[in-house]
């Protein structure tokens, strides 16, 4: 083709090319333009820490303390019902958000992070039911592994289990008085089909335990060491026996439950020897993990998740649980080097 001639074809196949992207661009409702303007100018200031959180009272906490400092041009931006505010904790730059009680609220709220904001890794926190008699209300645990312990192989009694299912609840044997049949049958606790952006597209690996950031979990090692950290009373009339701790680099378990019963809590505790239980942390680790995004997860015990005898504690502690998180997730990000 003459040179010219092909100059002149590539000019119009750009000038086509514009036009697509024009037209395409133009055919999205004013609002959603204006939205993704928005992120266009919040990402060039990146990258962020994502922060996720849960529900309402961990919010509270969490900007109760006064370090997240609200960006004066662009506080927040509300997507798909969810409010994501951009600010600073310290020195660094973060993006928080509130993603609501379950796993699938944790998972989109964090894959909506991953793929909408210049984030380089994710910091969840929240509060978690205590399964482990070693540790006590107002402790703050960061565990380095977490599962999920609600995928379940549920099956008829004399049914057959798969051979794959990581562990196995035999639901008569809780029997009172013991013998005699029970029709809930059995539960098979199932692995994850987990599929990463490092792998091959569509094909998952089985995956029971999904590991924090083994770098952020050893700049967390830190806190186990600052006393002063944690706070022991809910109020002026009501204190903790003993005055809480960080731990790091325990197990915690996820399931759409809460757990309030106490020989469920042992069997978590003796089957998978996790110290903490919640509704939201292994969908985060998960699909942070996933996309290829460092994550750790701060989770302070607000209850004994059945242990108790009476009323489940999180009702009284639950506040103090609260403010603890907070109060290291804080200090982590001022560790944190970015």
């Amino acid at each position: 083709m003459d040179p010219e001639k092909f100059a002149k074809y590539c000019l119009s196949i750009v000038v086509l090319i514009s036009l697509v992207v024009v037209v395409n661009a133009s055919s999205l409702p004013s609002s959603r333009r204006s939205k993704y303007e928005i992120l266009k100018q919040i990402n060039r200031n990146g990258p962020y820490i994502g922060l996720i959180t849960v529900y309402a009272p961990e919010e509270t906490a969490f900007f109760g303390n006064g370090a997240f400092k609200p960006n004066p041009n662009h506080p927040f931006v509300d997507l798909s019902g969810r409010r994501f505010k951009i600010g600073k904790v310290h020195d660094k730059k973060v993006i928080y958000v509130r993603c609501g009680i379950g796993m699938v609220n944790a998972a989109a709220a964090t894959q909506q992070m991953v793929d909408l904001f210049n984030v380089a890794g994710i910091v969840h926190f929240g509060i978690a039911g205590n399964v482990n008699n070693s540790m006590s209300i107002g402790d703050v645990s960061i565990p380095k592994q977490l599962a999920d312990t609600g995928l379940w192989d549920w099956v008829n009694p004399n049914g057959t289990l798969d051979s794959t299912d990581v562990a196995h609840l035999e639901i008569e044997t809780y029997n009172v008085p013991k013998g005699g049949e029970n029709l809930l049958g059995s539960i098979g606790y199932m692995q994850e089909q987990f599929f990463s952006a490092s792998g091959k597209p569509n094909v998952s690996q089985p995956l029971f335990w999904i590991h924090v950031n083994q770098q952020w979990l050893q700049v967390a090692s830190k806190l186990e060491r600052m006393d002063n950290l944690l706070e022991r009373c809910v109020n002026s009339s009501l204190c903790l026996p003993e005055k809480p701790k960080v731990v790091v680099g325990l197990r915690g378990a996820t399931a759409n439950i809460f757990v309030d019963n106490a020989a469920y809590r042992d069997y978590l505790f003796n089957t998978f020897h996790i110290s903490s239980n919640d509704m939201e942390s292994a969908a985060v680790v998960m699909t942070s993990v996933s996309n290829g995004f460092p994550v750790i997860v701060i989770r302070g015990l607000s209850d004994l998740a059945g242990g108790q005898s009476g009323q489940n504690g999180i009702q009284t502690f639950g506040s103090l649980a609260a403010r603890n998180t907070a109060n290291v997730v804080v200090q982590f990000l001022k560790e944190l080097k970015t």
